[in-house]
């Protein structure tokens, strides 16, 4: 069985990022305007991505994709931090967002429900939300459809 481009491509971008303190976040691949879109989010742990690092990441890794001949026509690649808009996808990305506050959607005994606070705590089993009335919920990443950081501008 032949693998996925995004797998593919995901081998090459952990190749290229193991001896470094970044990480992959996601690959998303869409058509735009018929041209292939391949987007490439990564993130660090304890801080934030700079500039070059993405276009480093992205000089590298269209050499290996050429070389490797994994796409066979005209594409764009694009390297980003993943920014404030997008969700929260690994949990490797939680800790650096302790004190932040978060929204959260969550799914508990098969019905929906949403969780806005400050991240309180992380460990590999859970997050620990505050709410504004003080009280918290210990909430399992099993149960965590989607979780987005909340801009502050003060």
């Amino acid at each position: 069985m032949h693998k996925s481009l995004v797998d593919n491509i995901s081998e090459l971008v952990e190749s290229i990022l193991a001896d470094t303190d970044l990480f992959l976040v996601e690959i998303k691949i869409h058509r735009n305007g018929g041209r292939l879109e391949v987007w490439l989010y990564v993130d660090a742990d304890d801080r934030s991505i700079k500039m070059d690092e993405c276009a480093e990441l992205s000089n590298e890794l269209g050499f290996l994709i050429e070389a490797h001949e994994f796409i066979d026509q005209a594409y764009r690649l694009n390297v980003s931090s993943p920014g404030l808009s997008r969700s929260l996808v690994k949990q490797r990305q939680y800790p650096k967002n302790i004190g932040r506050e978060i929204k959260a959607k969550y799914k508990a005994e098969e019905e929906y429900h949403k969780i806005e606070g400050i991240l309180k705590e992380v460990d590999e089993q859970q997050v620990v939300i505050e709410q504004q009335q003080g009280q918290t919920l210990a909430l399992p990443f099993t149960q965590i459809v989607e979780a987005k950081v909340i801009p502050s501008f003060k």
